[in-house]
């Protein structure tokens, strides 16, 4: 029988040496306001709060409410609420802290994809996130292309932040144990983004489209969602690449290219283009939270796990 906090997929840090290097990747100014994300039972929540200005905690688990409720210093301020939903702008308002700010956490592997993509979508609120996630998480959002991890979500992080795995960690410094491994990633907002795509919400679908089936080829992919399998082609060749390019192999600066070519090719082609909102490209779905036992996939950070197959019994 699980736990309600195994349910909520809380393996809490205990590792001293671990705590002290997410102290110091996190670097909270005097001045600074950080938000925190799952502080447990504060193990990273009270050494932040000894250097920042105020470290706002955001924490689900009404017993470790209470808990850092009971113990909390003067600068920090617990906020009771899902990190998918609670308000981050209004606390910050709240809080009388102006963005951008900090933001740090032992995120539950459940959550990983849906906060990842929450954090890209309201970046302009901070200038750095330290986040521990699963290993294979971290690989993913930090792979370049021509690696199998090079996925949707890591390219528009990537935009917008320098990413980098600090350190990689080992089960037995969390209790309970995960059964994987964790590795801690930092974002460093960039000065300015890598490449500039105008159209935000329609590269992300385009994106979606490109890598939706990894053993297809580029071309195959858009052609399966409406786009013609000549004009892929041409926009391939004018980045240099084979019409049997997959998607992996596209660094991002090509990709704000590609995606630049394909609205201008979708605008040509009349009616159902990209400008005219009737674009073929997937549609943005409301995001939820998916199954614990599945890897997120809407999220462009793995594929689902296939169904065990049934074995038929033998026939007497």
């Amino acid at each position: 029988m699980k736990t309600r906090r195994r349910a909520l997929g809380q393996h809490f840090l205990r590792n001293p040496r671990i705590l002290e290097r997410i102290v110091r990747a996190v670097d909270p100014g005097p001045m600074e306001t950080v938000v925190e994300i799952g502080p447990g039972h504060g193990a990273l929540t009270f050494p932040l709060a000894e250097k920042a200005r105020l470290v706002l905690a955001v924490e689900k688990d009404p017993a470790l409410v209470r808990e850092l409720e009971a113990g909390r210093p003067a600068r920090v301020k617990i906020i009771a609420g899902d990190a998918l939903a609670v308000p981050f702008r209004k606390i910050l308002e709240e809080a009388g802290a102006l963005p951008p700010v900090k933001i740090a956490g032992n995120l539950p592997y459940a959550i990983s994809g849906p906060f990842l993509a929450r954090f890209w979508e309201e970046r302009a609120l901070f200038s750095r996130g330290v986040f521990l996630l699963q290993r294979e998480v971290a690989a993913r959002v930090a792979a370049g292309p021509g690696s199998k991890d090079y996925a949707p979500l890591g390219i528009l992080l990537q935009i917008a932040f320098d990413v980098a795995i600090a350190l990689k960690i080992s089960p037995g410094s969390f209790a309970p144990p995960p059964k994987v491994d964790s590795a801690l990633a930092v974002f460093s907002a960039r000065d300015k983004p890598l490449v500039e795509v105008g159209d935000e919400r329609a590269f992300r679908r385009f994106l979606r489209a490109a890598f939706a089936r990894r053993r297809k080829t580029l071309a195959n992919n858009l052609a399966a969602v409406g786009f013609p399998w000549e004009k892929t082609a041409e926009i391939l060749g004018l980045l240099g690449r084979p019409p049997s390019a997959r998607a992996e192999e596209i660094d991002i600066p090509g990709w704000a290219a590609a995606f630049a070519a394909w609205r201008r090719l979708s605008s040509e082609s009349g009616p159902g283009s990209e400008d005219d909102g009737r674009s073929p490209l997937p549609r943005e779905r409301k995001r939820t939270l998916p199954p614990a036992r599945r890897t997120d996939d809407f999220h462009g950070l793995g594929r689902r796990r296939p169904r065990p197959c049934r074995r038929r019994r033998p026939s007497s």
